[in-house]
């Protein structure tokens, strides 16, 4: 039986901190058996090495996340993705590799709740400080420059947005 590959998909996930993306990116992650790349992880091992972490980051998640699209994989990357300049750069490796972009903004329409998740989270990674909520609130942070999926956290379960973000991945809208 020949395999007939799709082709590659880079999910780009977008939000201020605390809003979910993580916890939404890695379900969706293993739901459709993506390639994860989490851009906290590598800023913290930058760090943890050293090195500044400016924009390399993001760099280093761009080529990891070519390296996968070029294999035809799914590629899910969780990071802020604040400015313009970050969600080019996701768009150029997809466009560079064939494949077709989906983006994905995570908000938290409730002030309330989102402060609180933020204050009670715990950092997953080690050696990771998380923001603190005033950072968060008055954190950079441009507005999307063109449609894509918006998924508000406090509107919904998390099975619930991942099943809505699975089927914007899929096309299914």
């Amino acid at each position: 039986m020949k395999y007939e590959q799709q082709p590659p998909i880079l999910v780009v996930f977008g939000g201020l901190p605390g809003t979910g993306k993580t916890t939404l990116a890695r379900k969706l992650a293993i739901r459709l058996t993506a390639t994860y790349l989490r851009i906290d992880a590598i800023e913290q091992a930058l760090q943890a090495a050293g090195l500044t972490v400016g924009a390399t980051g993001y760099a280093i998640a761009n080529a990891l996340a070519a390296e996968n699209l070029k294999l035809g994989r799914i590629v899910i990357a969780d990071c802020v993705n604040p400015v313009l300049a970050s969600r080019v750069g996701w768009r150029q490796t997809a466009s560079q590799n064939a494949a077709r972009l989906v983006e994905i903004e995570l908000v938290c329409s409730d002030p309330a709740l989102h402060r609180q998740r933020a204050e009670v989270r715990l950092p997953d990674i080690s050696g990771h400080k998380l923001p603190a909520w005033d950072d968060i609130v008055r954190q950079h942070y441009e507005s999307w420059d063109r449609a894509h999926l918006v998924l508000d956290t406090a509107a919904g379960t998390l099975d619930q947005l991942v099943e809505q973000a699975e089927a914007y991945v899929r096309g299914d809208k």
